[in-house]
């Protein structure tokens, strides 16, 4: 069994990006530039915002925080997502989710300027993802491809079975494993909370991806020997082993599932900080 180090992957990949920047400034170019729109205050939007930043800070990139307050309206917010499409200095930006319930999340989706989507979600990017055409992927998904590329896991005619189908991650995931590709090609199964026999077809992967949130959903008795196991839940759970007073586990039990796995993520450390180097070479790319 090999862990999938997503954080060595991650620094590699921001070393890269950094060496892209000095070259952008010795050309005189700008260097990219990466907003984030945070409304109200959840933890895990947060912690998730602050990697944003730190990350941007050590690639080089510009960033910029952007907070509201979670009794902001839905068209206050329209107000800035149209403000930051028309500013020429920025070339990507999010709008962090979950936002309030009072907010239509679809609306501030279709509101933005799908040139600056670097989080790949608005339909038009999504609709050229699943054509083939180049556009900026969801990160999760684009950072997951990234692991099994330099890794070097065969994925051609392989069985790759999704758990999950959200539209940030289960069904872009689906896509990008399917398509005609040298690190791709796969025969892809979805599978979710109301898929019955579930452990009859997740026995049958070669590549098992899970992304249900739920909590050590996947047992040993669900994977095959040998089957590679990427594991994008997150969950705190208490723990009196330490200092904060809790741990972080994903949906896969780790401690059971990876005796059989030839490769597999951990949590936290796998997929994790795929997901913000991956939002970086989306920026990137935007601003080229």
């Amino acid at each position: 069994m090999e862990l999938i180090d997503g954080k060595k992957i991650a620094a590699e990949i921001k070393q890269e990006l950094a060496d892209k920047v000095e070259e952008l400034k010795s050309q005189g170019k700008k260097v990219p530039h990466l907003v984030a729109v945070l409304v109200g205050n959840d933890p895990a939007s947060e912690t998730y915002v602050a990697s944003k930043v730190k990350s941007c800070k050590e690639v080089g990139f510009k960033s910029t925080e952007m907070r509201y307050s979670s009794d902001i309206t839905e068209e206050q917010l329209l107000e800035v997502v149209d403000k930051l499409n028309r500013d020429e200095d920025v070339d990507g930006y999010i709008v962090q989710l979950p936002l309030p319930g009072h907010i239509s999340e679809e609306r501030i989706l279709l509101a933005i300027d799908p040139d600056k989507d670097v989080d790949g979600f608005h339909p038009f990017n999504v609709g050229k993802m699943v054509t083939g055409l180049p556009t900026y992927l969801p990160a999760t998904p684009a950072g997951i491809v990234e692991l099994l590329t330099r890794y070097r896991i065969e994925t051609r005619g392989k069985h790759c079975v999704v758990i999950g189908r959200s539209n940030i991650v289960g069904t872009p995931m689906a896509v990008l494993m399917s398509r005609k590709d040298e690190h791709a090609d796969c025969t892809v199964t979805i599978c979710h909370s109301r898929t019955r026999n579930i452990q009859e077809i997740t026995r049958q992967a070669d590549i098992l991806i899970v992304a249900l949130g739920k909590p050590h959903f996947v047992t040993a008795e669900m994977v095959k020997e040998g089957a590679v196991v990427v594991d994008v839940g997150i969950h705190r759970v208490p723990s009196d082993k330490t200092k904060s007073g809790f741990r972080l586990i994903g949906d896969v039990d780790f401690e059971q599932v990876a005796p059989k796995c030839s490769y597999i993520t951990p949590v936290p450390g796998g997929v994790g900080p795929m997901t913000i180097v991956s939002l970086l070479q989306n920026t990137l790319k935007a601003a080229q």
